[in-house]
């Protein structure tokens, strides 16, 4: 049985390893074909989204440091302009689940934009050794991916489909604290929607931790230029609610009363990703409904 419980991924004592991958490597695709082995439930049976309606690209765009950035993107059918939504990935890259979030949000009405943000070292998704992932994981530092989402903003604004005034951003695990980051820098976000995404430093964390980590979620709350919807589990043992109820403390000093959290009872870390073991249905449905209404009024 699969168990992660770390939001920013586990250490190799926290997993026990699938053989079952659900695909494999694609040929002359950019990104993996199919779940992370790293975290598939053997008894998974993940949500597919069909891509009937959809235009589906792979493409690429350049960061600020020169790197082209791989880049997964999910939109209706039709010339739009559809708002945009920016998706970040766990720390196993743009794999199956992150590319199925995409299509689902496409049936909604966006286009869904899923950066690759770990590709300069190394596609995590493919990989079942956690030690080289978390040391992929570890070189995508706070600069490189806001430099990232830059580009991804500008490349946006540049296609005849993207409605560059409306853009969200959500994200799971790792990606859920590069949404707060993501709306605490950029103005032309609208929303944000962040999955459990570590808030602040563990209480037993070294000062070189908290260093790597900066900056924390807690430590933004004032700059937020945009709501902030977070979906947090109760019984999420990498997320102590001391830290939820922290977050939520700052977010009410600041007088950021558009965003918020939501903490679900009993439920774990990863309770939305419905190819591990971690996944509860009736949360993830609600935590879908709650992004909608967040996203709806962008």
């Amino acid at each position: 049985m699969t168990d992660l419980i770390r939001p920013e991924g586990p250490v190799a004592d926290d997993v026990i390893l699938s053989r079952r991958t659900l695909g494999a490597a694609g040929l002359g695709g950019l990104f993996f074909a199919g779940y992370a082995p790293a975290a598939l439930a053997a008894q998974a049976s993940p949500i597919t989204t069909p891509e009937t309606g959809l235009v589906i690209e792979e493409t690429t765009y350049p960061a600020p440091d020169g790197f082209s950035v791989p880049a997964y993107v999910a939109r209706p059918e039709g010339d739009g302009p559809f708002p945009v939504v920016i998706v970040v990935s766990e720390i196993f890259g743009v794999h199956a689940y992150i590319r199925d979030i995409c299509r689902r949000l496409a049936k909604d009405g966006y286009a869904a934009i899923a950066p690759a943000f770990f590709n300069r070292v190394e596609d995590p998704a493919p990989l079942s050794d956690m030690q080289r992932i978390q040391q992929i994981v570890a070189a995508a530092g706070y600069e490189q991916v806001m430099g990232d989402i830059a580009a991804t903003l500008d490349w946006a604004s540049g296609q005849l489909w993207a409605n560059a005034d409306k853009v969200g951003i959500t994200g799971w695990c790792w990606g859920g604290k590069v949404v707060w980051q993501a709306c605490a820098r950029f103005a032309a976000l609208d929303a944000g929607v962040a999955w459990y995404g570590r808030l602040a430093p563990a209480p037993d964390a070294t000062p070189e931790q908290i260093a790597s980590g900066q900056p924390w979620p807690v430590d933004l709350a004032a700059d937020l230029k945009c709501p902030v919807l977070g979906l947090y589990g109760e019984a999420d043992r990498g997320i102590p609610l001391p830290s939820v109820e922290a977050m939520r403390t700052a977010l009410q000093r600041a007088g950021q009363t558009t965003s918020g959290i939501e903490v679900y009872p009993g439920a774990p870390h990863g309770f939305h990703a419905d190819y591990r073991d971690s996944y509860r249905p009736a949360d993830a449905a609600d935590g879908w409904t709650k992004l909608s209404m967040m996203f709806g009024g962008i």
